[in-house]
């Protein structure tokens, strides 16, 4: 009985440590997921759209012509993507500026049109469950992150380092 007793008291103080520790992991994969968009962002607009962005997961994972490799993962490869407990997804960026380019065609026919500027983002499926932290990017290629859902244009100032 004691035994037991000891056992249970040993897994409710180590439980929280574990669900942080799970977080924290989920965390570093949503950071390491706007990464990989940026850099695919980055290879996408300079070999193959112009200087235009992906407005949409979907055509970023597209492989381009002669390719079998599109500019993200296959597991980034549709907008809304679930992913480690966090919901990624792509779209033009809402910042005063930023324009379509629906008369560029790209190397690996994206069905929507391009934009001169992207915002991602990355929440949490479960807040305070699956992580704590929101994450966002843009064309500018910085981590920014907040307490709750980060708005699209960027106005959070506190970037991951």
């Amino acid at each position: 009985m004691i035994v037991v007793a000891t056992i249970g008291i040993v897994a409710a103080i180590a439980a929280p440590g574990l669900l942080r520790a799970r977080m924290s992991g989920n965390e570093a994969v949503a950071i390491s997921s706007l990464r990989a968009i940026n850099s695919g962002q980055a290879a996408f607009s300079r070999s193959c759209a112009a200087g235009g962005y992906a407005a949409t997961l979907d055509d970023l994972a597209k492989p381009p012509t002669g390719s079998s490799r599109g500019f993200v993962t296959g597991e980034l490869g549709t907008n809304g993507a679930a992913k480690s407990g966090y919901l990624v997804t792509l779209a033009p960026d809402g910042a005063p500026g930023t324009t379509a380019m629906s008369g560029v065609a790209t190397c690996n026919s994206a069905s929507a049109p391009l934009a001169s500027s992207y915002f991602a983002r990355a929440d949490p499926l479960a807040p305070g469950g699956t992580g704590l932290r929101f994450f966002a990017t843009d064309t500018r290629g910085g981590i920014f992150y907040d307490g709750a859902t980060i708005a699209n244009p960027i106005t959070v100032t506190t970037v991951v380092e």
